[in-house]
This record gives C-alpha cells, sequence and structure tokens, in this order.
C-alpha cells in the first residue's frame, strides 16, 4: 500500500468514526445544557464553592462567573509551580520561575497550553496531575459553558438569561469530560500508552551515555489533553513521544478525540435552538474547511521535489517514522484548526507551504470545528457577520435563528473578530522590532519570521502548539505571550456573552419569503466564503513575508 492512500484510508477511517459519534454525543451534551437535575456529586461540588446552581444569570453575572472561576485558576497554578521544590513527588526538580509560572499558569487556564519548558524536565508529578491535569478538564468545560450560554441567547424570547455558569461548567466536566476521558485513557493504557508515578530512571546505554526518562500519569492527562483540545503533553516531543502516542492506531484515536467534540456540538446546537437542520449546516461549514485543508496539506507534503524526497515517499524531514506522511498531515491540520495544539511532528520542518497551512488554520478563529466550545461559538460569531453581508446584499434586515442582527449585535461580532489579529500582528511587529526577541529566532530570513508569527498566532489563538525553532523561554516572551493568551481567550469571550444577552433580549421574528434560509447549501458557501476572504484580507501580508515567501522559493 503507498503512503499516499494509507493517507486517504485513515482520512475515511476517521470522518465515519467521527460520523458514527456525531448523533449520539450530540444529543448527550444537548440533554446535558438543558436538564435542571442536579447530580448528588455535583451538589456537593456547589456546596463546596457556594454557588447556587439553580438562579438565572444575565450576560453580566455569566461574566463575572467565568472571570472570577478562571482568575482563581490562574492563581492557584501560578503559586503550585512556584512552590513545587518542596512538593512530594517533585521528583527533585525546582520551583518554577516566575514569568514561566506565569505563562504557564495562563496558558492552561486559557486553554491554550502552550510550554515554554521540557515537560519532562521541569514539572514534577503533584503540579502535572494536581495542576495541569485539572486545568485541562476546567478550562475546557468553560469554552462549552460558554458556547451553551450563546446557543440559549438565540433559542431565547426576551428573557436575557442565559442559564448558569457554575451548573454549566460543572456538568461538563462531570457529565461529558470525566466519563470521556476515562474511556479514552483505558484504551490508551491498552494500546501502550504508560501510566505510573515512576521516578527518574536509566534508559539504554547510547554513544552520548544513557538516556533518562521520567513516568507519569500521562495516559490520563493524554486522554484529556486531546479530548477537551488542551494539547499541553507530559513530554517536549508531545504527541511524536512513544510513551504518549506509540502506535499509528493511538495516532489516529488522539485525532478523533480532538475532533469529536467540536463537531458534534454542531448537532447539540442544533437539538437546543429547536432545528437540527441548522446545526447540520454549521457541521457542513465546518466540514467542507476541515477536509479542504487536509486535502490541501496532503498535497503539499505529499509533492516529489527531487530524490530525497521521492525515496522518503514526502517530505519526512521531522515526521515519525510510524506515523508517515499522511498521518502527520492529518494530525497537523487537526490541531490547528481546532485549539488543541499538540503535535506529532515538528510543523517547522514541513514545507513552507505547509507550514503556512497550519498557520492558516489558527489565524481562521480555529472554528472549523475549533476548540471544545470555542469553535462553536466562534463559527456562529461567523454565521452572524454572513448574514449581515447577505442583508447588504439584498437591502434586508439581516436575521438570523428569528433573531435581527441589529447595530449593537453587528458591533459586536466585529469586535470579536478583531481582538486576535490585532494582537497577533502588533506582538509580532513588535518583536521583529526590538533588538533583544530576534535572538530567540533559530533561523532568519522568512522562516525566521514564521517562528515569531507562529508564536503570537497560537498564542493569541489559544492553541499552543509551535514551530519548534523559537526559544520562547524568555521574559519577552514569557510576558508577551501571556498576555496574547489572556487577551485572546477573555476579550473574545466578554464579546461572546454580550452578545449572547442581547439576542436572549429579543422577541423572535417569524420567517417570512424573504428571510435568508440559513439551513440550505447556499448559506453554508457564503459562510465558508466570508470566512476565509475575512482571514485572508487579514493575514495575507504577514503570510506573504513568512510562509509563502519560503513556500515559493524552494
Amino acid at each position: 500500500m503507498g503512503p499516499v492512500l494509507a493517507g486517504v484510508l485513515q482520512l475515511l477511517a476517521l470522518v465515519g468514526a467521527l460520523a458514527l459519534a456525531h448523533i449520539p454525543l450530540g444529543d448527550h451534551m444537548a440533554k446535558v445544557y438543558s436538564s435542571d437535575r442536579h447530580w448528588r456529586a455535583e451538589r456537593w461540588i456547589y456546596r463546596g464553592i457556594g454557588a447556587d446552581p439553580d438562579t438565572r444569570m444575565r450576560w453580566t453575572a455569566y461574566l463575572r462567573g467565568v472571570l472570577a472561576f478562571s482568575a482563581a485558576g490562574v492563581l492557584f497554578l501560578y503559586l503550585l509551580q512556584r512552590i513545587q521544590g518542596v512538593l512530594p513527588l517533585s521528583l527533585g526538580f525546582r520551583s518554577i520561575d516566575p514569568d514561566q509560572a506565569f505563562n504557564t499558569a495562563v496558558s492552561f487556564v486559557t486553554n491554550t497550553n502552550w510550554q515554554s519548558y521540557y515537560g519532562e524536565q521541569a514539572m514534577g508529578h503533584v503540579v502535572q496531575t494536581a495542576g495541569l491535569a485539572v486545568q485541562n478538564f476546567v478550562s475546557a468545560a468553560v469554552g462549552m459553558a460558554v458556547a451553551a450560554a450563546l446557543v440559549r441567547g438565540f433559542a431565547g424570547s426576551r428573557s436575557g438569561e442565559l442559564g448558569n455558569f457554575w451548573a454549566d461548567m460543572v456538568r461538563g466536566v462531570t457529565r461529558i469530560l470525566l466519563p470521556g476521558a476515562f474511556l479514552a485513557a483505558i484504551v490508551l493504557v491498552a494500546c501502550g500508552v504508560i501510566q505510573n508515578f515512576s521516578g527518574i530512571h536509566e534508559v539504554g546505554q547510547f554513544m552520548q551515555g544513557s538516556q533518562q526518562w521520567n513516568g507519569g500519569a500521562v495516559a490520563s492527562q493524554e486522554a484529556v489533553k486531546e479530548l477537551g483540545t488542551n494539547g499541553g503533553g507530559y513530554f517536549n516531543a508531545n504527541s511524536a513521544h512513544p510513551f504518549e502516542n506509540p502506535t499509528p492506531f493511538t495516532d489516529l484515536f488522539e485525532i478523533f478525540l480532538m475532533l469529536v467534540i467540536p463537531f458534534s456540538l454542531t448537532r447539540t446546537f442544533g437539538v437546543m435552538v429547536g432545528s437540527v437542520r441548522q446545526g447540520y449546516a454549521i457541521l457542513a461549514t465546518m466540514g467542507a474547511i476541515w477536509v479542504g485543508f487536509v486535502g490541501l496539506m496532503m498535497w503539499t507534503e505529499f509533492a516529489h521535489h527531487g530524490p530525497a524526497f521521492q525515496i522518503a515517499g514526502g517530505a519526512m524531514e521531522g515526521k515519525e517514522v510510524r506515523f508517515g506522511v499522511g498521518a502527520s498531515s492529518i494530525f497537523a491540520v487537526s490541531t490547528t484548526l481546532t485549539s488543541t495544539g499538540a503535535v506529532n511532528s515538528f510543523h517547522s520542518s514541513f514545507t513552507g507551504l505547509g507550514g503556512g497551512i497550519t498557520m492558516l488554520g489558527m489565524m481562521l478563529g480555529e472554528i472549523a470545528p475549533g476548540g471544545t466550545g470555542s469553535g462553536l461559538y466562534g463559527m456562529l460569531i461567523m454565521a452572524v457577520i454572513a448574514v449581515f453581508i447577505a442583508g447588504l446584499m439584498v437591502g434586508r434586515t439581516p436575521e438570523y435563528l428569528g433573531k435581527k442582527i441589529g447595530t449593537r449585535e453587528i458591533k459586536l461580532a466585529a469586535c470579536y473578530i478583531l481582538v486576535t489579529p490585532a494582537l497577533v500582528l502588533v506582538l509580532a511587529a513588535a518583536a521583529m522590532a526590538l533588538p533583544t526577541p530576534v535572538h530567540s529566532m533559530t533561523n532568519s530570513g522568512a522562516h525566521g519570521f514564521s517562528e515569531i508569527l507562529y508564536a503570537y498566532t497560537s498564542a493569541a489563538n489559544n492553541n499552543g502548539s509551535a514551530f519548534a525553532g523559537l526559544n520562547a523561554d524568555t521574559q519577552w516572551f514569557n510576558t508577551t505571550l501571556g498576555l496574547a493568551m489572556l487577551l485572546g481567550r477573555f476579550l473574545p469571550i466578554v464579546f461572546v456573552l454580550a452578545l449572547a444577552g442581547s439576542l436572549g433580549e429579543q422577541r423572535p421574528v417569524p420567517v417570512t419569503a424573504g428571510t435568508l434560509r440559513t439551513e440550505k447549501p447556499l448559506f453554508t458557501g457564503l459562510l465558508v466564503g466570508a470566512i476565509l476572504i475575512i482571514a485572508g484580507l487579514t493575514y495575507f501580508p504577514a503570510l506573504a513575508l513568512g510562509p509563502l515567501a519560503e513556500g515559493l522559493a524552494s
């Protein structure tokens, strides 16, 4: 079997598995966010945190809950890293420096999971399990809660109430992420992923001497890392490391985990707004972009330019032999079109155009299918923009799901789509203009610029992957990337919840002959075009200086 055919078959198997999970998981999540009943264990949690899960919140109260909970998470994780040196099971690792502790705390609380350190050489078992793994669950649950709030805004009528943040967040953990991660961890352990609390030990003898590795609760963290679109790995090599991802099957399974919730949330959306066809329209948009990016990535990486590529069967530099070009391409596209950021290959070693595709996936806003929750609310914001554009074309007040898109709504949507590009482009320009940050680049020229552009694109979009050639463990990058992660996560959430509140206060308008049918293929095409054009016009000059220049020169 040739490598191209193998890649296509893996893609088809992945699509089939996602199709099988779509309806049952989507319906289950709709029940989770629509139920009024609380489990006994959930009631204990509410008592412990002093929250009333039955209080109906308007958008301002919901936002206060999101910000307060996330601020507490940043503070706890920061302090845990700062006292690591005196904690049990620290494996002899020292406490983390202030700037790196800040960067890491912000990274995991914002669902970014950017790591400017070697995981196996910096973090002990307590920080990994009680700190990082916990945030893998709750940060993903926060994103899903915000998405549920926006959907309620579309489905509500004149109340302006968006549900209860504490109930949404706790249910996302207890009823979706915990059961899913538990089952996924069992599969990963059965397939060879390690799960222990062993200390540091030597492995083999090599020409350069012995290698030292430590164990860890890797399978359990790997499961939620992918299922919650987190991405932070136990080891520096991330999902290219055999302890995290030993076989081609585990590789495909991990891709499935990172995609299954974001794609299934479109079904949840359709059920909650009372029209599953609306959910299918959003699903078709996400699927078209994802499949298109995978096909384009495979084409760029399989293109044979010279005898070395022909012998290797494609651009194999930086890719694991046990996965090959096809699986690495699917993984790279999936991790950058979601907010996962996990890697099974070095994106810096992809072809110039291939590296540009990974960047463009993040620049679209990670909405195809995007992160857990963040992908859905990002796509719905783009749907509002597309409806507004359609309204301008025909001279009619735009409507989406029975809600009028007026001045307030379009301003909030516009602010949402402007925040991330502003962070990426301003901070990347500052890093290139100042004398010190550029010393962190391993390469010069277009590829060196791509390293910095990729870093800020990844941070502001809460992705967490890196081009692997940039030394980001400096005060400048730890601080500025941390700020990009904070602002890139919470400023958009402010606009999303404000938009949800505005929509929830409206009375739905009846469908007429002139209403744009947003469940039809025509709207799906309009939405795909709007996404690509907006991202292209925003980022094309920066991409032209980096990956496009490198790709055209090769």
